[in-house]
C-alpha cells in the first residue's frame, strides 16, 4: 500500500468515527427506544398487539411531551400519544416502562415511559372515559384529556388536559404531582442501543483521529 492509499484509508476511518457522535446525539434527542412486548398492551385509544415497536419523541422543540409509536422497521406511525412530565428520584441505566395495575384477564395499560439516565419521563394521558375506568381500578387520579382522539398527522393544538379521580371528578394536573418516590408496578426492559453512548462516541472520535495521525506518519516514513 503506497502513501496515498494509507492517507486515504486513515481519513476515511476518521470520518466514520467522527460521524458516529452525530447519530448518537440524534438518538439521545428523540429518545428512540426499541420495545418488544410479548403480550398485547394498552395505550391511549387502542391496543398494541404483541410485537416490536419504536417509541420516539415527536420532532417538536416546542413540546417534548408528544410520543410517536412506530412499527418495527419505523416505516409507519402506529400512534401519536400525548403525555405529561413524570419524575423519578433515581434514574436507571435501562428503559423503564410502568404499567397501571389491571385485572389479570385484561391487557396491561402503559402508565409511563422513562428513557435511560433521565429523571423526567412521560406519563401517558388517556381519554377521559378510559381514564375514569383506570382511576377506579387503581384508586387514584389519572391524567386525562377529551375523548376525541388526536390526529396522527397533526396532533396539535394540545388538548385540554386535566386529571380525573375514581369518582369522575376533574382536578388540576398539578394536584397529582407526586411529592414522594412512587411505588408503581415497574418493568425494566433490556433494550438495544438505548443507554447513553456518548462516552463511546467520544472514544471512537479520538481513535479515528489517532488512526489518521498514525497513517500519515506511516505514509511519510514510507515516502
Amino acid at each position: 500500500m503506497n502513501s496515498k492509499q494509507l492517507f486515504i484509508a486513515g481519513l476515511f476511518l476518521a470520518l466514520i468515527c467522527a460521524a458516529a457522535p452525530g447519530r448518537l446525539m440524534a438518538d439521545e434527542y428523540n429518545q428512540a427506544t426499541k420495545l418488544t412486548f410479548n403480550e398485547p398492551v394498552e395505550i391511549p385509544g387502542q391496543l398494541l398487539a404483541a410485537g416490536t415497536y419504536w417509541f420516539t419523541l415527536m420532532d417538536n422543540d416546542a413540546d417534548r411531551d408528544i410520543i410517536q409509536i412506530w412499527n418495527a422497521d419505523k416505516s409507519q406511525v402506529v400512534a401519536t400519544i400525548f403525555t405529561v412530565a413524570d419524575y423519578r428520584f433515581r434514574p436507571t441505566g435501562k428503559t423503564v416502562v410502568n404499567f397501571e395495575e389491571r385485572p389479570g384477564d385484561q391487557p396491561e395499560a402503559i402508565q409511563s415511559w422513562f428513557y435511560p439516565g433521565e429523571n423526567f419521563g412521560h406519563e401517558f394521558v388517556y381519554p377521559k372515559t378510559r381514564a375514569i375506568a383506570l382511576a377506579q381500578q387503581i384508586h387514584q387520579p389519572v391524567p386525562s384529556m377529551p375523548d376525541e382522539p388526536a390526529s396522527d398527522s397533526d396532533p396539535s393544538p394540545d388538548p385540554a388536559m386535566t386529571a380525573v379521580t375514581p369518582s369522575g371528578e376533574e382536578i388540576e394536573l398539578s394536584e397529582i404531582v407526586e411529592s414522594e418516590e412512587p411505588t408503581e408496578n415497574v418493568t425494566l426492559a433490556s433494550l438495544p442501543q438505548t443507554a447513553s453512548l456518548l462516552p463511546l462516541a467520544a472514544l471512537l472520535g479520538f481513535v479515528g483521529l489517532g488512526a489518521s495521525f498514525c497513517f500519515r506518519r506511516m505514509a511519510r516514513s514510507i515516502a
